[in-house]
């Protein structure tokens, strides 16, 4: 082989080392995107910005001080992206980092129809409810707050959890890893002073949850039996059902059961968490 030959095959080999670090980055970023990490990350780039300047115009004392923040930063990066890192690992102890196998995808279909009917039957009748579906972010401290239930989905289960009166129907139903979790269950209530003075605790509570997380959240008014849904600081109002279920598609397609635990992650989860794996 001549040395042009073997120029060209280096230089092969460098484009493809090139190409797999970029697609590593890119997925990493889609893990993080619609996270609080995205944010963290911000803050990490300002932090990395002011240490390199402080070290451009000779503040010295200012860029050792930047440079302990920087080394034990990043013992608190590990504590802070754990359920970031944690989703990663899943991802690649399911082999399914890139691809949606048929059962997620059929698990998927089968909330969304159980949502639908449970939607439609509730609208009609004018019965409230609150229901934040997991996505990237995790919502483990607001489950702790609810009745755990760790039930399949089916709309008759939904509805029969909100009819008023009922033990279970005040609070939200938190869907995760396409099962209902936990019912009863608190959100944060936002203090934003853009929700309309005529919506009730609910939907405070539904914009305040898609204020710190990217839960999609359902929300039905018992005054009006208007259909509505919270993602990422926004209130959609006055769905209809073609409305509502072009958007159930749209998200949980996206989110690719990112949150489903298998094997040895769901033994380690359910020793932090004190239980048994699911």
């Amino acid at each position: 082989m001549d040395v042009g030959s073997l120029l060209t095959l280096r230089n092969l080999v460098h484009l493809i080392d090139i190409a797999v670090v970029w697609f590593v980055i890119y997925q990493l970023l889609m893990l993080l995107k619609g996270t609080r990490a995205v944010q963290l990350m911000r803050g990490v780039l300002i932090v990395l910005i002011i240490k390199i300047l402080s070290v451009w115009f000779g503040l010295d004392t200012f860029s050792w001080l930047m440079g302990q923040i920087i080394n034990w930063g990043v013992i608190a990066l590990v504590v802070i992206f754990q359920p970031e890192i944690r989703r990663g690992l899943e991802h690649l102890g399911r082999g399914s980092v890139f691809v949606k196998t048929r059962k997620q995808n059929e698990e998927q279909e089968h909330l969304i129809e159980a949502l639908d009917f449970a939607m439609q039957y509730m609208a009609k009748r004018r019965i409230g409810a609150l229901i934040s579906i997991e996505q990237n972010t995790g919502l483990e401290e607001y489950i702790e707050t609810g009745i755990k239930l760790d039930a399949k989905v089916s709309g008759q289960l939904l509805i029969n959890t909100f009819i008023p009166n009922t033990p279970l129907h005040d609070g939200a139903v938190i869907i995760e890893n396409n099962r209902i979790a936990v019912a009863a269950a608190y959100l944060p209530l936002s203090e934003s002073s853009t929700i309309p003075k005529e919506l009730g605790t609910r939907h405070r509570a539904a914009v305040g949850i898609s204020e710190v997380t990217d839960a999609l959240t359902i929300v039905i008014s018992e005054e009006t039996g208007e259909v509505s849904f919270t993602l990422n600081n926004e209130l959609i109002r006055n769905l209809d059902r073609q409305d509502y279920l072009n958007m159930l598609h749209k998200q949980l397609g996206q989110v690719g059961n990112v949150n489903a635990k298998s094997g040895f992650f769901r033994i380690v989860d359910a020793f932090f968490k004190g239980g048994k794996p699911k």
